[in-house]
């Protein structure tokens, strides 16, 4: 049987007006999660600010608000330069207003086995999770610190923070790091009034993941049989746990990061399936010395 189905599409998880009069925003919410995310802060009531380097993910995430009626401004910002973050606060300043909440949602990641990954695609993976992460929370933290106003981060995680990620050391990496930024800076900030917490996602399958996940073979074979709750889930449920997380009915949480997987990341067998070296899952054939096809330094 499973889990029960969500409710429907539209439903909303809060009073209506949650965050009516607040600005939320969600870096990389044009696309994918970010942007069921940002669809739900919208749904109640929140004028969303979209950060993305590409303008036509910010006009996707514009697309989707101004579907349900919601109020969004879209903003070029590189969250791994800091000055582009200051400048991408400085603008929300002087338009919708300094962001209430904050989600970082941005990352970069494919799947590669370690001994072929190069030195720029570890830089760039670790720069977008963990340094964007930080910066965007540093530029926020000090303007809600400035101005004496309470407000709350969400972190976007992964469940291999905690259990390593093969094929994904590099974001496993960064991820582990988020989850310990997460729990400091709740702790550092708690008495400014400011909140951070982490939400992991577990499979939530959309339509844009990147061209290299979707190529990994039997990506998507039998999702509802690889979980616990026999089905996968549906992106407005991470919408809901993060609108959650945010509002005043989570006044008292920080410093926690929520999963919402079904239980996935629990899952043991009594017999642990035999080893396959993640190259062969990939269907990558023997390693050899030298750069791999394509590599930069």
């Amino acid at each position: 049987m499973g889990l029960p189905e969500p409710p429907p599409l539209g439903t909303a998880a809060l009073p209506p007006g949650t965050f009516a009069g607040q600005v939320a925003l969600v870096t990389g919410g044009g696309t994918g999660l970010g942007r069921a995310i940002a669809v739900e802060f919208g749904r109640l009531g929140a004028h969303v600010v979209i950060a993305s380097r590409d303008p036509e993910h910010r006009s996707a995430g514009g697309a989707a608000l101004a579907a349900i009626g919601a109020a969004s401004t879209g903003i070029a910002c590189d969250i791994r330069d800091a000055a582009a973050v200051g400048a991408l606060f400085d603008e929300c300043e002087a338009g919708p207003g300094l962001p209430d909440v904050l989600v970082n949602n941005a990352a970069g990641n494919f799947p590669v086995p370690a001994e072929d990954m190069s030195p720029n695609a570890w830089r760039t993976v670790v720069d977008i999770v963990l340094n964007g992460t930080f910066l965007c929370s540093r530029e926020f933290g000090r303007r809600h610190i400035a101005a004496d106003r309470p407000g709350s981060i969400i972190n976007i995680g992964a469940s291999y923070a905690w259990t390593g990620g093969p094929g994904f050391a590099h974001s496993a990496a960064a991820k582990a790091g988020v989850k310990n930024l997460t729990e400091t800076l709740a702790v550092e900030w708690g008495p400014y009034g400011i909140r951070v917490n982490g939400l992991v996602p577990g499979l939530f399958p959309h339509e844009d993941e990147v061209e290299a996940i979707r190529a990994v073979p039997d990506r998507h074979r039998s999702d509802a049989l690889r979980q616990p709750a026999m089905r996968a889930g549906a992106p407005r449920e991470l919408g809901w746990a993060a609108t959650f997380l945010a509002s005043p009915f989570a006044g008292f949480v920080s410093g926690h990061t929520m999963v919402v997987d079904g239980a996935n990341w629990q899952r043991r067998a009594m017999l642990m399936p035999e080893v396959v070296p993640v190259r062969e899952q990939m269907g990558r054939g023997p390693f050899t010395m030298g750069p791999p096809p394509g590599a930069t330094s």
